[in-house]
């Protein structure tokens, strides 16, 4: 017995890895292992016999198990080691730069819009994008001959041959959330109401769905002045530049008098420069809220009136920051969000007289 613990206990502290351990073990422990054999010796003895060769059988077992646990400990403590002598890390260098996600143009323009409008008085309405036929035509005073009710113009939501709800659809325009911000408010009122609209379009400069932002004042002595201040304001405050507006005549079913309006830019070299040159650039539709509109929305024509307009969010971003294709948007190209995206601690840089 003496034997076999100076035998095993030597080639365990020689072994050099956990495989040549284990074979040691199997050697010594396992079913056929000599010690294992030793145990089985045990019954042919004598009860006197087994007393005394029984103990020091389990005390060679316990220090055979104990030296393989040492053994293994210290093998592992020297692969570590031998790790960590290979394998550092110099902490006093800089982080490689990780690349970070950054905040879509649309987003960040529909902050801007937001900022600007609410220093002048402006709260943010919100409303369904799935709207009833009636908010969004009947209520604008839009006939049902208009062309923008076909189906051609308008995405109509499915509806069964026995359905007697009204007809929904994906809203084209953000003007019936004025409608049911004038039902639930009332008058006087400032609002602005951002948000996705949808028409059957898709070309360089419209997309099936896109971003507008529509706002509406009513009170008691409004008038177009007041509009075109309004307007010119925003714009000076956007683009970072006084620009200028100029009104055309024209019509609208929800306005009267209406007008487009143009702002004031030059064009060098297939670039667009807002705030200087003598030439003009129609951005969006605006005029006096017409009476009918009113009262669909429960405010009284004789007491109340007020100016509406709207404009497309992904079109002044386009202006803004020089982005030729309104597509692009929408093609969830990493490559272009990296190029013209923003940081996420970006905050709108907004100048001009507000």
């Amino acid at each position: 017995m003496e034997d076999l613990r100076e035998k095993y206990i030597a080639a365990i502290a020689d072994a050099a890895d956990e495989s040549a351990l284990e074979d040691l073990r199997v050697q010594a422990l396992g079913k056929k292992g000599e010690i294992s054999l030793q145990m089985r010796e045990l019954g042919r003895m004598t009860p006197e016999e087994r007393q005394v060769e029984g103990p020091r059988l389990n005390a060679l077992k316990d220090e055979i198990n104990s030296a393989l646990g040492a053994r293994r400990t210290a093998l592992a403590d020297a692969a570590l080691d031998a790790r960590l002598k290979d394998e550092w890390l110099d902490v006093t260098l800089p982080a490689r730069d990780r690349r970070t996600g950054t905040i879509h143009p649309i987003s960040q323009v529909w902050e801007e819009v937001t900022a600007i409008f609410a220093d002048m008085g402006f709260a943010v309405a919100e409303g369904p994008q799935v709207e009833e036929d009636w908010y969004n035509f009947d209520a604008l005073n839009i006939p049902a001959h208009h062309p923008a009710r076909a189906e051609m113009d308008t995405f109509y939501m499915h509806r069964a041959e026995d359905e007697n709800r009204p007809p929904h659809v994906l809203r084209t325009h953000t003007s019936p959330v004025q409608i049911r911000s004038m039902q639930a408010q009332g008058a006087p009122i400032r609002i602005i109401a951002p948000g996705r609209v949808y028409r059957s379009d898709y070309d360089q400069t419209h997309t099936p769905m896109f971003h507008q932002v529509e706002g509406l004042a009513i009170d008691r002595d409004l008038s177009m002045a007041n509009l075109k201040w309004c307007l010119e304001e925003f714009f000076s405050a956007y683009f970072g530049t006084r620009v200028k507006t100029r009104f055309r005549a024209s019509h609208f079913p929800f306005t009267e008098p209406s007008a487009e309006v143009d702002i004031q830019c030059s064009f060098e070299g297939g670039t667009v420069k807002v705030g200087e040159g003598d030439g003009w650039l129609e951005v969006l539709g605006s005029g006096m809220v017409h009476p009918k509109v009113l009262s669909a929305a429960g405010v009284d024509p004789a007491e109340w009136q007020g100016f509406a307009f709207g404009m497309g969010i992904d079109r002044i971003a386009m202006l803004k920051y020089g982005i030729p294709d309104l597509r692009a948007f929408f093609d969830s190209d990493l490559r272009w969000l990296r190029h013209y995206g923003f940081g996420a601690l970006q905050v709108p840089t907004l100048r001009g007289g507000v």
